[in-house]
C-alpha cells in the first residue's frame, strides 16, 4: 500500500512539475521583451526553470580537495564519472542528471550537464561544484551564484580539518542563503571510532556556539563507499560501513515525502508568482504610459477619414454637376420636342406627312442635311450640356491631387512634429521617413476620358437618329389617318340626303361630327406624341447618365483611395510604431492573463497535493 501510494505521489509530483515547467518556459518567452522589468526579474524566472527542471537538488559545496567529487561518484557507483585530483580540478559546475546513457553536455558557460543511468538520480539531481577557497575566486563566486538554487546543502570537509576557520566562514555564507545545510565529514576511515566520536562533537559545539544551529552531521568515507561498489559487485557491509547509506536514507524519506516535495513545487512556483505581479504592473505602467501614443494613431485614423470625407465631397460636387448637364440636356430636349409637335405645326405636320407616305420627302432629303430633329436640337441647343461634361469631369483631378498633396503635407508635419516628442527608445525603433511622394498619378481619371466620350456621343447622336425616325412615323400615321377622315367627309357629304331620308334621327348629322372629331383628334395627339417620345427620351437619357456616373464613381473612388494609400504611406513609419507596440503590449497581457490563471490552477492543485481525496474533496 506504501510503495502505491508513493508512486501516486511520484507520478503526480512529476506532472506538476512538467506542467510548472512550460508554465515557465512560456513566461521566459514574454518577460525579456517587457519594457521596465529588470534583466534581474528575468534571471530569477530562469532560476525557477532550473528549480522546475529539476526533480530535487542536493548541491556539494566545500574545499578543494574535501571529496566531493569521490562522494558522487561513489553514490552512483561510477568511479570516473567526475574527475578526482590533488588539486583544484573542477573549475565548472557540474549538474547530474538521471539519462538513458551516460553523457556529458558542456553549455559554453560554467555549467555542465552530466547525463548518467543511475536510480538515484531519478529522484534526486547533484550538483557538483568548485572548491570555495578565495584564492580561486572566480570559482567562489560560480558557486556561491548557484547556492539559492539548492534545495540541500552538502558541506563537505575533511575528517582532519573538520570545522577550519574556513569551513566556519562557508557555513556562515551558507546560513545567510537559508538553505537546509548537512555537514559530511569525509575520510572518516582514517579515525578511530573514538575520534570519529570526538570529531562529530566537536563538529556539533561549534555549530551550536558560534552559528547557533544544529545541523545534521554525517562521517562517511568516499573511499570505502568506491570500494563497496569495486569490481561490479555491491559489498552492503562496506557500504554502510562508509557512510553513504546515510545519502540514500536521506534521499528515500525526502522525496516521500508530500510536505517536502511540495515544499519543492511551490519554491518556483512562488518565484514565478513574484515576477509575474511585477511583469503585470510593468506591462499595466507601459500601457498606461503609452496611452498617449495611442491617440497620435487615433488621430492620424481620424485625419484621414475627415481627408478622405472632404475627398468623397468633392466627387460627390462633381457628380451632381453631371447629373445637372444631364438634367438641362432633358429639359432642352423637353423644349424642342414640343416645338417640333406643338399644335401649331398640325397643318404642316401633315402635309410632311402626306409627302412621306407617298415618298417624296426623300426626294428632298439629302443625306448631308441635319435631320428635323437635328435643326431642333440645334436651335435649342440641347447638346451643349452633354458637350460641357468634359470640362466638368476634367476639374475632378487637378481638385482631388491638390487636396491629396496639400493633405500629405499636412499629415507629413504632424508625424514629423510627434516623432520629436517621442522618447528616444521609442524613435529609435522606427523603421523609414515620413515624407511626401515624389510622384503623383492621375491615370485612374485620365484612363477614364475614352470610356466616358463614348456615353457622350451616344447621347448626342444616336438618341437624336431615334428621335427622328419616331417622328417621320408619327407624321405618316398622322397622314394616314387624316386622309382616311377626310374620305370619310367626303363620301359622308356625299350621301348627306340620302342618309337624311332614311332616318327619323338626324344621322348625317351625327357621322359629320364624329369624322370631324377624328380629324381635330388626329391633329391633337402630335403634341400628346410629343410629351410620349419625351418621357422615353429622358428614359434612355437617364439610363445614359447612370452609365456615365457609375464609370466616373468607380475611377473617382479609385483615385480617392489611391490618395488615401499615398497618405498611410507617408505617415506609416509612424503608425507602424505606435500599432505594433499596442499589438506587442496587448499581446504581453493576453500571455500574463493566460500565465495568471495557470498560476492559479497550479496554486490550487499544489494545496491538495498528497492529501487524501473523498468524492473528489480533499481531505
Amino acid at each position: 500500500m506504501t510503495t502505491s501510494t508513493d508512486n501516486r505521489l511520484a507520478q503526480d509530483y512529476e506532472a506538476l512539475r512538467r506542467r510548472e515547467y512550460t508554465l515557465i518556459d512560456d513566461l521566459l518567452g514574454v518577460l525579456p521583451k517587457i519594457e521596465k522589468l529588470g534583466e534581474d526579474r528575468v534571471g530569477q524566472v530562469r532560476d525557477a526553470m532550473f528549480h522546475a527542471d529539476h526533480p530535487f537538488l542536493m548541491v556539494f559545496v566545500g574545499p578543494f580537495s574535501s571529496g566531493k567529487s569521490s562522494l558522487i561518484n561513489a553514490l552512483l557507483g561510477a568511479k570516473d564519472l567526475l574527475k578526482i585530483g590533488p588539486t583544484p580540478t573542477t573549475d565548472r559546475i557540474s549538474i547530474l542528471r538521471w539519462g538513458d546513457e551516460p553523457q556529458d553536455m558542456n553549455s559554453g558557460s560554467r555549467v555542465d550537464t552530466v547525463f548518467y543511468p543511475s536510480p538515484l538520480l531519478r529522484k534526486v539531481s547533484f550538483v557538483d561544484t568548485p572548491g570555495l577557497e578565495s584564492v580561486f575566486q572566480h570559482h567562489e563566486e560560480t558557486t556561491r551564484r548557484f547556492l539559492h538554487r539548492s534545495d540541500v546543502v552538502m558541506l563537505v570537509m575533511l575528517a582532519t580539518q573538520a570545522m577550519s576557520q574556513a569551513n566556519i566562514d562557508y557555513m556562515k555564507t551558507l546560513r545567510e542563503y537559508g538553505k537546509k545545510i548537512i555537514i559530511v565529514i569525509n575520510q572518516s576511515d582514517l579515525l578511530s571510532d573514538e575520534d570519529r566520536e570526538t570529531v562529530r562533537q566537536y563538529v556539533a559545539d561549534q555549530c551550536r556556539d558560534l552559528l547557533g544551529i544544529e545541523p545534521p552531521i554525517w562521517l562517511v568515507s568516499a573511499k570505502q563507499g568506491t570500494q563497496a561498489r569495486s569490481a561490479g559487485t555491491f559489498d552492503e557491509a562496506l557500504w554502510k560501513q562508509s557512510g553513504m547509506q546515510q545519502f540514500e536514507d536521506y534521499i528515500e524519506k525526502q522525496l516521500s515525502d508530500a510536505d517536502r516535495l511540495r515544499q519543492k513545487l511551490q519554491t518556483p512556483l512562488q518565484i514565478v508568482q513574484n515576477v509575474h505581479g511585477a511583469a503585470l504592473e510593468a506591462v499595466k505602467d507601459n500601457q498606461s504610459t503609452f496611452d498617449q501614443y495611442r491617440s497620435i494613431s487615433d488621430n492620424i485614423d481620424q485625419q484621414l477619414k475627415s481627408q478622405r470625407r472632404g475627398q468623397e465631397k468633392a466627387v460627390r460636387e462633381v457628380m451632381a454637376e453631371v447629373e445637372a448637364q444631364f438634367k438641362d440636356t432633358a429639359d432642352r430636349s423637353g423644349e424642342a420636342l414640343h416645338d417640333v409637335f406643338r399644335m401649331g405645326l398640325a397643318l404642316p405636320s401633315f402635309g410632311r406627312g402626306v409627302l412621306e407616305l407617298f415618298g417624296i420627302a426623300r426626294l428632298f432629303r439629302r443625306n448631308d442635311a441635319p435631320s428635323h430633329m437635328e435643326q431642333a436640337f440645334s436651335k435649342y441647343k440641347v447638346f451643349e450640356p452633354i458637350d460641357n461634361l468634359p470640362e466638368v469631369v476634367d476639374k475632378l483631378a487637378p481638385r482631388l491631387e491638390a487636396q491629396d498633396m496639400q493633405d500629405i503635407d499636412n499629415l507629413v508635419r504632424y508625424g514629423q512634429g510627434e516623432i520629436q516628442k517621442l522618447p528616444e527608445e521609442l524613435r529609435s525603433k522606427i523603421i523609414g521617413r515620413i515624407q511626401a511622394p515624389a510622384v503623383y498619378d492621375r491615370k485612374e481619371l485620365l484612363n477614364l476620358r475614352e470610356p466616358l466620350e463614348l456615353i457622350e456621343d451616344e447621347a448626342r447622336v444616336l438618341e437624336t437618329e431615334k428621335i427622328e425616325q419616331a417622328r417621320r412615323t408619327t407624321l405618316l400615321y398622322l397622314a394616314i389617318w387624316e386622309l382616311i377622315s377626310f374620305v370619310l367627309l367626303i363620301a359622308l357629304l356625299g350621301a348627306w340626303g340620302a342618309l337624311d331620308a332614311a332616318s327619323d334621327l338626324p344621322l348625317n348629322i351625327i357621322m359629320l361630327i364624329v369624322v370631324l372629331g377624328a380629324i381635330v383628334g388626329g391633329f391633337a395627339a402630335l403634341p400628346l406624341r410629343g410629351r410620349m417620345l419625351h418621357v422615353q427620351y429622358v428614359n434612355r437619357l437617364h439610363k445614359l447618365q447612370n452609365r456615365y456616373v457609375e464609370a466616373l464613381r468607380q475611377a473617382a473612388d479609385r483615385q480617392v483611395e489611391y490618395g488615401m494609400q499615398l497618405r498611410r504611406d507617408a505617415i506609416a513609419p509612424l503608425t507602424r510604431l505606435v500599432e505594433a507596440q499596442a499589438a506587442i503590449q496587448d499581446e504581453q497581457m493576453a500571455e500574463l492573463q493566460k500565465a495568471e490563471q495557470e498560476i492559479h490552477k497550479l496554486e490550487s492543485e499544489l494545496n491538495a497535493f498528497g492529501k487524501r481525496k473523498l468524492l473528489g474533496i480533499s481531505l
